[in-house]
């Protein structure tokens, strides 16, 4: 027995003393050599897979595990695209393909019913962004008479836009869609900055003005109601409530509302031959990102990292905040002496913190602690993958346009009789553009809201 004993503990020594060994060492990445960076990256989307459903039995195609919502998977997928054409690796190109077009729902618009009684603006937002990288990196259009990536993008940007209310606070969207969701009243920055950003893109891509002209508008509607302020270090903060007016503006600043600002500026800035107002504004909100997310130049998540706080959506930020950097940098070029720098020691960091977990490539949260915290999750995995690869922004062409290769099919009046609920209407008259159809966004259509009515009724 006594012999026994001691071979266990012998063996439980080793153990833990080899398990101690191979987890005390950071990801081997070297920041100048892509087959370094995209080995490291694959390791991070296989731990990110670990979370996945769509590819277990019984799963869901196109979604994440509890506590992880729908929208993240939106944002995760964004960052594997990008992974697809930065690394030139086709490993994953099927399960996005699938998963892209799982959840897009059956109107094409990025509503789809298992989403249909919960589904917030910035959740179909977050997809409609990711669904125009699709669009920018000509990943390959569905087929079988479905609508391209591009005809899905403008359903989305279509039933958004139907969203404004001009009735309360000056304009905006709310946060939530339908009225029976908790937050409804409250218009928040990430759905209105997810609207600029995709009409910004949409009209870069397709030459035509008026998505452009929207933009603007819904830009400057943040900066009028006080959601975006340009000074110096600009802020952007989180949003409000109408019952105020919109006054009693929420001061927490996000990596994320602050990336997809600064990535519709950017686009912006590109779209219209890089107009002053443009790089005014962009170079302001470069600085505030600069000043307010980034600690001996790696990034963080101010408002939480520090105090432990961060909850499942804010540890996720990051990854899409990183996506913008480095698209900004290939858009406004006069940005990229600043941001290559920010992404490259970041990246650094948060190679460092992958070496956690039984497989010791396991990524954290707070990537100044040059080793895992004990954070791990969906989102370590997402934001450490979106700022490793983004080193090799430059090396790979920048988002297409239809003048330049961009192939995807478009549809200017997808969405638009959907039947998704539009509790709002806002009329918008497309002019033809140089490489663009022309639209008209009809009325309301309700018969989803009534027939959720009935639904709670019963």
């Amino acid at each position: 027995m006594i012999v026994k004993n001691t071979m266990k503990m012998i063996l439980l020594i080793c153990f833990t003393f080899l398990s101690f060994f191979r987890v005390s060492h950071a990801m081997d990445l070297d920041t100048t050599s892509k087959t370094s960076i995209c080995d490291a990256t694959a390791l991070i989307q296989d731990g990110m897979l670990d979370y996945y459903e769509g590819t277990r039995y019984g799963g869901t195609v196109g979604m994440f595990q509890s506590p992880y919502y729908w929208w993240h998977a939106g944002e995760a997928f964004g960052g594997m695209l990008e992974n697809w054409f930065l690394c030139e690796n086709d490993t994953y190109q099927e399960l996005l393909y699938d998963a892209l077009l799982a959840q897009t729902g059956s109107n094409y618009d990025y509503i789809p019913a298992n989403q249909t009684m919960v589904e917030g603006n910035d959740d179909q937002g977050i997809w409609g962004i990711t669904v125009m990288g699709a669009v920018e990196r000509n990943f390959t259009d569905p087929g079988d008479d479905k609508p391209g990536w591009l005809a899905m993008v403008q359903a989305v940007f279509n039933t958004m836009y139907s969203r404004w209310d001009s009735e309360h606070c000056g304009g905006g969207l709310r946060w939530q869609i339908f009225t029976w969701n908790s937050g409804y009243n409250y218009k928040n920055t990430v759905s209105n900055a997810c609207l600029f950003q995709i009409a910004a893109r949409l009209g870069r891509y397709t030459g035509n003005t008026t998505y452009l002209e929207v933009a603007e508008q819904v830009f400057d509607w943040l900066v009028d109601v006080g959601y975006v302020v340009l000074n110096d270090t600009a802020n952007v903060f989180d949003g409000a409530e109408i019952d105020t007016n919109c006054t009693d503006i929420t001061k927490i600043e996000w990596t994320y509302n602050h990336g997809i600002v600064l990535g519709g500026l950017a686009y912006m800035y590109n779209a219209t031959n890089g107009t002053g107002e443009w790089e005014t504004s962009l170079t302001k909100i470069l600085n505030g990102a600069k000043s307010y997310f980034f600690k001996d130049s790696i990034m963080y998540e101010s408002a939480c990292q520090d105090y432990g706080t961060c909850n499942t959506d804010q540890r996720t930020f990051k990854s899409i905040f990183s996506r913008m950097l480095g698209l900004t940098s290939v858009l406004a070029p006069f940005t990229s002496d600043t941001i290559d720098d920010l992404i490259k020691t970041s990246a650094e960091a948060a190679a460092k913190s992958c070496d956690g977990g039984t497989d010791g490539h396991t990524c954290g949260l707070n990537w100044q602690k040059e080793t895992n915290d004990g954070y791990y999750g969906l989102g370590e995995q997402m934001s450490a993958l979106e700022v490793i690869q983004n080193l090799l922004i430059h090396d790979r062409p920048a988002p297409y346009k239809e003048s330049n290769g961009g192939t995807s099919k478009g549809d200017a009046n997808a969405g638009m009789n959907s039947s998704t609920t539009n509790v709002l209407q806002n009329n918008l008259n497309i002019k033809k553009g140089d490489r663009a159809g022309a639209a008209i966004i009809t009325a309301i259509i309700l018969s989803v809201l009534i027939g959720g009515a009935v639904w709670m009724l019963f």
